[in-house]
């Protein structure tokens, strides 16, 4: 009793790899660390993972973050002296149709861009490298020297070794009963053996996160699914340094153990687990096999590799794990509860993540923000769907199944739909639109017409897709005519109270201390200057702003504004994103469109760019703003959902004579990448400024007011930036989706953020950022020879600094 600390800086819960990595790294930095574990360290679903270690994934982050696991492995061993089960033997990903060999050369492209080696082989130099596989039905593999396995159980105690080394405590057979709270404020925690004192808690539980963090008012959402893999007696032929191997196609993985092989795989239809509780006393304990389950990955493997006909079965390992609705584990502090941080949900991949993570998320504990922009598993990337198990459960039951599936470029899933819809989806459906999904909204992706034979569902593929066509008759309305957008998911907020101009002055890069009616784009940095929310600010009175950003950043961008209004001041945010439909209306004929139907002015003098008016349309009164994310003459219009299907149909009426026509993001994508509009979250991020970007112009350094990140971004500019975002072009013929690697002169200096097809300039299109250590000029951007690398072919490509399309803005500002 008496050796447990009365308090500390941080009380980790949770002894399995992501809290001892969180301890270790919090140690080093110098944190007071107590971690606690109910049971013993690795009890819960560390000990039965199966230990594969690869790196490459979608996100250069993501893949920096797991590449750090591999340096922390190589050396952890040598510096605690216990024993971690690590080799570095690589990792084979086979490919056994025209369309994964598409993917795998797509993938080799992305890790070239994110800075890995990764080989491209034949199938016999695969089967060279790993002999027991047949390989009459491989096209070909791709090869990643540097991934490895691990004994999930050692190289987490020497990650507690370590922590204790620097100085953390660890406490086994101590569970937490409650957190502590006072006035909403963390005090410490409540254990068996009693309280420890403590500021921080970083929930790191596995797959009892959710429940636990759940007390607190925090929703995590996660579920446990069963996850088996088989351990064979020795096999001949099986060697020591064979490297691990991923079968897709076969829905299985491979990793060498003691002489013999580890199989396992991602069944298609996974079975959920404890959907009604996690039983009480759950550790170190595995559920009962299921070899009837497990029969068709048995059956896929047989014909991958013969051996396993004969050979002797030691166990079949059936462990629950947690995965999520994206298949992305979750990381970051609560948006709901400040000094309760979650890693949790690794979708069994937490041996691969868990030295990453748990260095990502100490950094993030000790100094206020991750290293670098974690987004993709930022907890703040969740919802209002995700509140509800069923659909969480619903939704992670397909990603599970996806798992080894094509993952086709701009595929949706269709679990759990329709969930959040605007007043106008059956309408819009009945007008062919076909539907994507974003934090749990229905927005029309594009519309089909099924009179000229086009199916109304998306068909996936690398080449062109079916819905190409119909995106370039939207596009080309929207240049020519007008089109119209629902946009009701947009995320909505109103910041209110007597210090409302003061505090977002704080938060807000630009300057938005205009008067009624003004319209401000702006982006919100962080201490380093770096883009944390980009949106738009309408002054709505002498003490009210309405804000309006991207629909899947509803919980982020509100909590960065929450937790950045300055202590003292007056200002209450409220998020009315239900409250309010937005339809908006582009394209040169769109002044014509809104003035038949309201008796405002709609004149360019009466209504210039960047204002916002209320005017009355159809017995409504409508919020419009004059802004464009197409780059054309046009209007959001924001309104009460009661009242969203009389004007849409208002609209419809009136623009019929002018060629009118609805459009979905898709479009969007295309029009919004020939004016080089930037996307936050692909484009700009926390690890990019504004002059980095192409936005410094939104930065208002010419006014002596203080804002968040000034600093930052005038040491910048006195210094100049090393790297640029940059819009490339490429022949038509050549298809871009994002991350592929840009070359100048040569040398490998950034890759693509986003990517797609213009149709009025008509050729393929991409942005990203050109890097140089010593520093990115204009003339250093537009006098280098381009190449960009596509499924690892290199086709040229011209850079541009400015817009593609009306330069001027004169489109726009008419």
């Amino acid at each position: 009793m008496s050796d447990l600390p009365k308090s500390a800086q941080a009380v980790i819960v949770g002894g399995g790899i992501v809290g001892c990595s969180t301890a270790y790294h919090l140690a080093r930095l110098g944190w007071e660390v107590v971690l606690v574990e109910r049971k013993k360290l690795t009890s819960g679903t560390t000990f039965h993972a199966a230990g594969l270690v690869g790196q490459l994934r979608s996100s250069a982050n993501i893949t920096q973050l797991l590449g750090y696991s591999v340096d922390l492995y190589k050396r952890l061993e040598e510096e605690t002296g216990q024993a971690t089960g690590w080799k570095m033997n690589g990792g084979l990903r086979l490919a056994c149709n025209a369309e994964r060999w598409t993917e795998v050369k797509r993938q080799a492209t992305t890790a070239h861009s994110f800075g890995l080696e990764m080989e491209l082989l034949t199938p016999k130099e695969a089967q060279d490298l790993w002999p027991l596989m047949n390989v009459d039905d491989v096209v070909g593999a791709a090869f990643l020297p540097t991934d490895g396995q691990a004994n999930p159980s050692d190289i987490t105690l020497s990650l507690a070794r370590g922590a204790r080394m620097g100085g953390a405590q660890i406490f086994e057979d101590t569970k937490v009963t409650r957190v502590i709270l006072e006035d909403g404020v963390i005090k410490g925690v409540e254990t068996d053996r009693g309280r420890i004192g403590a500021p921080v808690v970083i929930a790191c539980c596995g797959q009892w996160t959710r429940d636990f963090a759940r007390a607190v008012g925090v929703n995590v959402p996660l579920v446990s699914v069963e996850h088996q893999y088989m351990v064979t007696e020795p096999i001949e032929g099986v060697t020591s340094d064979m490297p691990t191997l991923r079968d897709p196609d076969r829905l299985t993985y491979y990793k060498e153990e003691v002489g013999g092989l580890v199989m396992g795989g991602y069944e298609p239809n996974p079975i959920m687990w404890a959907e009604d509780g996690i039983p009480k006393d759950f550790h170190y304990t595995l559920l009962d096999s299921n070899f009837e389950h497990f029969e068709q990955l048995m059956e896929l493997s047989l014909g991958r590799v013969p051996a396993l006909e004969t050979a002797g079965i030691k166990t079949l390992t059936n462990g629950p794990e947690s995965f999520t609705p994206d298949g992305n584990f979750i990381l970051g502090e609560a948006p709901e509860l400040r000094n309760f941080f979650v890693g949790a949900g690794f979708n069994a991949y937490g041996i691969a993540a868990g030295g990453g993570a748990g260095m990502a998320l100490a950094e993030w504990v000790a100094n206020g923000a991750p290293p670098y922009d974690l987004w993709s598993v930022d907890i703040r990337r969740f919802g209002r769907p995700h509140f509800d198990v069923d659909w969480v459960r619903a939704r992670t039951d397909e990603a599970y199944g996806k798992h080894y599936t094509m993952a086709w470029p701009s595929e949706e899933h269709d679990s759990g739909r329709p969930c959040r819809k605007s007043p106008l989806y059956d309408a819009l459906k009945a007008d062919g639109a076909v539907f994507g999904e974003k934090l749990g909204w229905e927005r029309p992706n594009w519309f089909a017409d099924p009179e000229a034979g086009e199916e109304q569902r998306d068909i996936y593929t690398f080449g062109r897709p079916n819905w190409f066509d119909a995106v370039a008759r939207e596009h080309k309305a929207a240049r020519e005519a007008a089109v119209l957008f629902d946009q009701t998911s947009f995320a909505k907020f109103v910041l209110k109270g007597p210090d409302a101009e003061d505090a977002l002055g704080w938060i807000a890069a630009n300057d938005v201390s205009g008067p009624v009616g003004a319209l401000t784009y702006t982006q919100m940095l962080n201490d380093n200057g770096g883009i944390e929310c980009d949106l738009t600010c309408v002054r709505t009175g002498r003490d009210e702003y309405y804000i309006v950003t991207g629909t899947g950043y509803a919980t982020h961008d509100f909590d960065h504004i929450a937790r950045n209004i300055p202590e003292g001041m007056n200002a209450q945010l409220v998020d009315v994103t239900s409250a309010n439909a937005v339809l908006s209306l582009f394209g040169p004929r769109a002044r014509d469109i809104l003035q038949s139907v309201t008796r405002h002015d709609m004149s360019n003098a009466a209504f210039p760019f960047g204002t916002a008016q209320v005017i009355g349309i159809a017995g409504c009164p409508v919020r419009a703003l004059r802004v464009t994310y197409v780059g054309e003459l046009g209007w959001e219009l924001h309104l009460p959902v009661e009242y969203a299907t009389t004007v849409y149909a208002a609209l419809h009426e009136a623009g019929a004579a002018h060629g009118l026509r609805n459009a979905g993001y898709r479009a969007i994508e295309t029009l919004r990448l020939e004016k080089g509009y930037r996307a936050w979250s692909s484009d700009i991020g926390p690890d990019h400024t504004p002059d980095e970007a192409g936005l410094g112009w939104a930065v208002k350094l010419k006014k002596n007011t203080d804002f968040k990140g000034r600093a930052a971004v005038e040491a910048q500019r006195a210094r100049g930036v090393t790297k640029r975002m940059t819009t490339f072009t490429a022949d038509p013929d050549v298809i871009l989706s994002g991350r592929e690697t840009i070359y100048r002169d040569g040398e490998r200096v950034g890759w693509l953020s986003s990517a797609g097809f213009g149709h009025t300039i008509g050729k393929s299109i991409g942005m990203g950022y050109v890097r140089n250590p010593e520093g990115v000029s204009r003339d250093y951007v537009l006098e280098g020879r381009y190449e960009l690398e596509v499924a690892t072919d290199r086709v040229p490509a011209k850079a541009h600094l400015g817009p593609l399309y009306d330069p001027k803005m004169e489109k726009v500002k008419c």
